[in-house]
């Protein structure tokens, strides 16, 4: 059975896939702190500004779906169709870390302009220059993309420490934004294939406590180090995306001369 399937209703995210490259996908908790026996309330959402509607629990659209405390991480459990995709109750103090990561899922850009608005947008300019080089100059290409989702919330004190998971792309914060100084803003950290990816660009929704949402990039260092400017009583979504050609095995499969793994982290800074 293919791995690539074209959009689910589940989770089509526009009905023209000229709008598809422009959304975020972003776990979205009800509340980012919580009491020890409260429960962990999130939507999986897919959208833009960090609004967005939200998508059921259907096992076959994704990968992995885990919630992790310490150093015990286990699947998050549900019922095909549950709206939102997370409910359950966390028991432990300290901080909770969720884990989503989808299939594949394959696009065609609707123009040629869309594609170069899509890898100008997101600071990958040498894909115009290599999809020319390959003779597709003006030609909008088919694209297979997946998402690589995570988020932060704070049970009792909220104590703990974020992590790398293995996924192929993924975000990592370098402070617990619930218990430490965020004076001078959150540091994150951009992996790829478990590397630190240098060079690349971190897009910043910032979401205030009447919901409007201001944007803003920073650029990873070196170490795939980036410094996230934040203010207490905000919520933050963080995006970062790897494009990339497919393997040559997909690309036969699919027809796909692009592929775009997008990894996103929220949290929010208390008061």
């Amino acid at each position: 059975m293919s791995l690539f399937r074209p959009f689910a209703p589940i989770l089509a995210i526009a009905a023209s896939t000229s709008l598809a490259w422009g959304h975020e996908f972003w776990i979205d908790p009800e509340d980012y702190t919580l009491a020890p026996g409260d429960t962990l309330t999130a939507a999986i959402r897919v959208g833009e500004n960090f609004k967005g509607s939200s998508y059921a629990y259907i096992p076959d659209n994704f990968r992995r779906f885990d919630l992790a405390q310490g150093d015990d991480v286990a699947p998050v459990e549900g019922r095909i169709g549950d709206r939102p995709a997370l409910s359950t109750t966390v028991d432990e103090d300290g901080l909770a870390i969720v884990v989503h990561v989808t299939r594949d899922y394959d696009l065609t850009y609707s123009s040629y302009d869309s594609f170069v608005n899509f890898v100008t947008h997101k600071d990958a300019e040498w894909v115009i220059d290599a999809h020319a080089d390959a003779g597709q100059e003006g030609v909008a290409p088919k694209e297979i993309y997946s998402r690589h989702a995570k988020s932060l919330v704070a049970v009792g004190e909220g104590a703990g420490q974020d992590r790398a998971f293995g996924l192929v792309t993924e975000i990592v914060a370098l402070e617990n934004p619930y218990t430490g100084d965020t004076g001078d803003g959150i540091d994150v950290q951009v992996f790829y294939q478990s590397e630190p990816r240098g060079d690349a660009q971190v897009e910043i929704f910032d979401r205030d406590p009447d919901g409007e949402v201001t944007v803003s990039t920073v650029t990873t260092d070196a170490e795939g180090v980036a410094t996230v400017p934040v203010t207490a009583g905000h919520s933050y979504l963080v995006d970062a995306v790897v494009l990339r050609r497919p393997g040559d095995d997909v690309a036969e499969e699919t027809g796909a001369a692009w592929e775009s793994l997008w990894a996103s982290l929220t949290f929010a800074v208390p008061e």
